[in-house]
């Protein structure tokens, strides 16, 4: 059959012929209804946008679904109460995001998200952990000293025996390996929070 007979036929025969598989069929069907139902869902939905979408929706899933779907008034009538279904779904599933999105900011306030900040601290510090293991001896306890314990440059060259010059050498160093170890963010993070 011609693309120009397909104009010719019913819907009742463009359906028959859309249980076959036959694409110009449902070409045919989609060119008749998809700007009625498009501007009968953003009648509904007052959303150019959402009605686009849901419209092309039903198209596809008519497709998917055209060798059991069955047309017992006629087609219009099928893609008027579809699509009004589908606005359905859509509507109750915006409804659902809402109300999901309001009760977000309770949900982090009450601290059940620690779990997940927590897992990533602990695998955050088992890398911290490491790399100052990688370090050598004396780089690593200057730096373990500055940084775990608060002390001054010249509090820990006091304690150490060694010279202020050597104790800001061991941290400069410190910091390089685990800028050039950690990568750039990661090591951000490590000098914001430790």
């Amino acid at each position: 059959m011609k693309v120009n007979e397909y104009k010719n036929l019913s819907d009742a025969e463009l359906c028959e012929l859309l249980s076959t598989s036959d694409t110009l069929a449902f070409t045919e069907l989609m060119t008749r209804y998809e700007r009625l139902i498009y501007n009968h869902a953003t009648n509904i939905l007052r959303d150019t946008d959402q009605a686009r979408d849901v419209v092309q929706e039903l198209f596809i899933w008519v497709w998917d679904n055209h060798k059991v779907l069955t047309y017992n008034l006629n087609f219009a009538s099928f893609l008027y109460s579809s699509i009004r279904n589908k606005i359905i779904d859509l509507i109750r599933h915006e409804k659902v995001k809402v109300k999901y999105l309001n009760t977000l900011p309770d949900f982090m306030k009450t601290g059940v998200a620690e779990t997940d900040h927590l897992i990533r601290a602990k695998n955050f510090q088992s890398i911290i952990e490491r790399e100052l293991s990688a370090m050598p001896e004396k780089m690593r306890q200057v730096f373990e000293m500055s940084r775990n314990q608060n002390l001054s440059n010249k509090e820990i060259a006091e304690k150490l025996d060694i010279s202020q010059r050597t104790v800001e050498g061991h941290i400069t160093n410190a910091l390089k390996m685990l800028r050039k170890n950690l990568g750039l963010f990661k090591y951000l993070i490590f000098i914001i929070f430790y």
